[in-house]
């Protein structure tokens, strides 16, 4: 052997042991934090997919029941962390994984695009027998309440908007750049490699920047979930989320003037992953009688406005046409 074969060999031998060595920690990490953080609601297996649901509270039969949908990248305990519990002492509450996030799955093949999230949680509204449901929605949750009124209105009672994604942006905020991987096969390669080592070592200036200007809650990891976005599911899920949005949110935003239905929006003035302006103004400027709070704060207002969140959901609630439950 050629002394250049043999450095070639000693090479991708180190490189093949490097990546079982990665691949081994990124899979001890994701069993250790699902033995943790184990799912901790119930199963609705759905066409295409499998949803992870937390239900808290009793119907009330003078007021719709609530759907909460959370973000890019989250799960269902965003909400749980404070907003849930506090809505639950007057209303029945469902929070949701979206599909393919936390603890909910896609089957192989489905897309991850708006309108077949919509497809799958307008099934689960009429599978819990809440509808037309109040729905909630965080960051790109946010597109998913406002695609689900519009091709579902028949579920949909009003909407919650908390830091909504709403117009399509040509660039990619920097704390998201990892995600944009193209190749599918690459995508899994970095999933089961990279992804997990380097969100360990950049969660503190990601978490400043997703939180700021507010500070990151100690018991975020914990209570708030934020430990199972180190699993290659979470990776995979939420780049496929980010990726099928350019296909589709254009498409969904052109057709916010048919909206119908009382739509309400919160906004933190210093959110450093949206801007209201370009998101929450421009949505409410479109959508007749859509109305715009804003408040101190950023960008994961269920966290870190707990208590303001519930408030102004509760409001919004309260605003809902006397008949808005009297369809179920």
């Amino acid at each position: 052997m050629t002394p250049f074969l043999t450095l070639a060999a000693s090479v991708i031998g180190v490189l093949l042991l490097w990546t079982a060595i990665l691949v081994l920690f990124t899979w001890y990490t994701a069993r250790k934090v699902e033995i943790i953080l184990p799912p901790k609601g119930r199963f609705v297996d759905l066409a295409g997919t499998r949803l992870h649901v937390r239900e808290f509270g009793e119907q009330r039969p003078d007021a719709p029941a609530i759907l909460m949908i959370h973000g890019l990248a989250g799960q269902l305990s965003h909400y749980t962390y404070g907003v849930a519990g506090r809505l639950a002492e007057r209303h029945r509450v469902v929070v949701v994984d979206r599909p393919g996030s936390g603890y909910s799955t896609r089957a192989p093949g489905t897309p991850a695009d708006l309108s077949t999230q919509a497809a799958s949680l307008a099934a689960l509204i009429r599978t819990l027998d809440i509808g037309p449901a109040f729905v909630v929605g965080h960051s790109l949750g946010g597109a998913v309440a406002l695609t689900l009124a519009l091709e579902h209105p028949k579920a949909v009672a009003g909407l919650a908007l908390l830091a909504p994604l709403t117009h399509m942006r040509e660039d990619v905020p920097p704390v998201f750049k990892g995600l944009t991987i193209v190749s599918p096969l690459a995508r899994k390669l970095v999933a089961w490699t990279l992804a997990v080592p380097s969100s360990i070592k950049n969660s503190r200036p990601t978490l400043d920047i997703v939180f700021g200007p507010e500070p990151v809650p100690k018991d975020f990891a914990m209570k708030g979930g934020g430990l199972l976005s180190l699993r290659p599911s979470a990776f995979l899920s939420a780049s496929a989320d980010l990726q099928a949005l350019p296909d589709h949110l254009p498409q969904v935003q052109a057709r916010y003037p048919e909206l119908r239905l009382p739509v309400h929006v919160l906004y933190g003035k210093d959110d450093r992953i949206l801007d209201w302006k370009l998101n929450g103004q421009a949505l409410v400027d479109k959508v007749p009688g859509a109305r715009l709070r804003l408040i101190e704060g950023g960008h994961m207002l269920p966290v870190t406005q707990a208590e303001a969140t519930a408030e102004f959901i509760e409001a919004a609630l309260q605003g809902l046409p006397a008949d808005a439950a009297a369809t179920r």
